[in-house]
């Protein structure tokens, strides 16, 4: 089905309307979940484009970056200039039956425009679910400041518990905040979506980098408000589950995520040394972690002639916790990850796959991610507007429309 062919209804989300002003990506990626489950999200970009089109390379045949292409699959494009105020009228045209606005502007954007939730959009929009993805919040010690992931990472505590003492803290290596920031959206959406079952009325729903940040320091966080014990940094261990360590075989290296005594038992067995489990300095997790480095040496020499690939399917076949540490070709490439249909392709378009399955109303990759502008003749078409009053918008440059080339 070609992107200028009407949206199928399918999926959960079927016929929820979704205007997503965000850029980047937790905004975006919040959007894209929500189109992937049958809701229409129309992408209305800047003239200066979500800048992601240009974070590259590598980039497709098209010239559009593939940081883009994955976070922008199954929805319309229309390009308005909101600093102009005809813009903002052709967006309150599209917000008139919507369900939801996503948006991650800079903070008090929106009110200078006159567009502000609480002075404009909640009056004239009983039932609209207002969701910002912001840094901070609005208010607070860091209230409007800009967020970035590394930020983020960096003062919500993340890379304090990520690296070794060798290496000092680290950021995590993929936009974790970013990405869970999205998924915090998505969830606070579907929230206000229930909600508004019983009560006929929308709300405002605010995901912040700062909060997810700190929402993910769990187990250290819990531990720390338990203990007063400040974490370290402790490279690939558990700061609370020994052994659940990444530790070199013969041929690669691999993960063990030994969670408790029985899995413990059966790890001593399979190496070949089932009195191990039961020597007091190890009987127990407690036990186990006061004596991890000596532990650690045992495990490093029994596994030193071992090939790693075949242990890990060899442990996952008796129940244990393993994995080899995989690059990523040899994730996306996987048999389970296909089997899983977590790699698609969409009119020639790669992408990652849904993860969340649902039996009767599964979602679906249906369209490739909107070239600039692409939709919006199309869109303005669909809300009333004449040919020639679209035009004008595009002579004004209130409006870009997509050129083919």
């Amino acid at each position: 089905m070609g992107n200028n062919a009407p949206l199928p209804a399918f999926g959960a989300l079927a016929g929820l309307k979704v205007i997503d002003l965000s850029r980047v990506l937790g905004g975006p990626y919040c959007g894209q979940i929500l189109a992937d489950h049958g809701a229409q999200v129309i992408k209305v970009e800047p003239p200066a484009g979500d800048e992601t089109r240009a974070w590259g390379p590598p980039f497709a045949d098209d010239g559009t970056a593939a940081y883009y292409n994955g976070l922008n699959r199954n929805k319309r494009d229309i390009v308005i200039d909101l600093s102009k105020p005809e813009g903002r009228e052709i967006v309150l045209k599209l917000l008139a039956d919507a369900d939801v606005l996503i948006e991650n502007f800079k903070i008090g954007t929106l009110e200078r425009w006159g567009i502000g939730y609480e002075q404009t959009l909640r009056e004239r929009f009983p039932r609209l679910i207002h969701c910002r993805v912001s840094g901070f919040g609005a208010d607070g010690p860091l209230g409007g400041a800009p967020g970035y992931d590394a930020v983020a990472q960096a003062l919500g505590g993340l890379m304090s518990v990520n690296g070794t003492p060798d290496t000092g803290p680290l950021r995590v290596g993929v936009p974790v905040v970013d990405i869970t920031t999205g998924l915090s959206a998505v969830i606070g959406v579907l929230l206000a979506v229930i909600e508004r079952q019983r009560s006929g009325r929308g709300q405002f729903v605010e995901a912040t980098l700062y909060d997810t940040a700190v929402s993910l320091l769990h187990p250290q966080s819990a531990n720390w408000l338990q203990s007063g014990q400040t974490p370290r940094l402790s490279g690939n261990a558990h700061s609370n589950i020994v052994p659940y360590d990444k530790l070199p075989t013969r041929t690669c290296e691999v993960f063990l995520g030994i969670g408790n005594n029985g899995q413990w038992e059966k790890l001593c067995e399979f190496l070949g040394h089932p009195d191990m489990a039961s020597e007091p300095r190890f009987a127990t997790n407690a036990e186990r972690f006061r004596h991890r480095d000596e532990l650690r040496a045992l495990l490093e020499a029994q596994l030193q002639e071992v090939d790693g690939e075949q242990l890990c399917r060899d442990l996952l076949a008796a129940g244990i916790p393993a994995g080899a540490v995989r690059a990523i070709p040899q994730v996306l490439t996987d048999l389970h990850t296909l089997h899983r249909d977590m790699v698609v392709q969409v009119e020639g378009v790669p992408g990652i796959g849904i993860p969340v399955k649902l039996s009767r109303t599964p979602g679906r990759a249906h369209s490739a991610p909107p070239r600039f502008g692409q939709h919006t003749r199309e869109l303005l078409t669909e809300h009333g507007y004449g040919a020639a009053t679209i035009d004008a918008l595009i002579a004004r440059g209130s409006i870009v429309e997509h050129v083919a080339k």
